[in-house]
């Protein structure tokens, strides 16, 4: 345990950073369930919805450095294949 007030302060502070880094990433996976929930329905509007919205979560996280671009870029092209393949 530190005793200096401002590495207190530091330990508080990451532990707020990181109960909120795990929620939107915990977010991003829900996307990425519904995707793969509509997936499995098959094809229509509640699929391309699906597929949107997991791309634009992705895209957002990888902007503000949740996620790693390349990662985001891999599982949105991931995404992709697998609606072309039903379309």
């Amino acid at each position: 345990m530190p005793n200096i007030k401002s590495a207190k302060k530091r330990v508080v502070v990451s532990e707020k950073k990181a109960q909120i880094n795990k929620a939107y990433v915990s977010t991003i996976k829900s996307t990425v369930k519904k995707f793969d929930k509509a997936l499995e329905a098959g094809k229509g509007e509640a699929l391309e919805a699906a597929h949107q919205a997991a791309a634009k979560k992705l895209d957002s996280a990888a902007c503000k450095g949740y996620v790693h671009k390349n990662k985001a870029a891999r599982l949105k092209s991931q995404m992709a294949k697998k609606v072309n393949a039903i379309v």
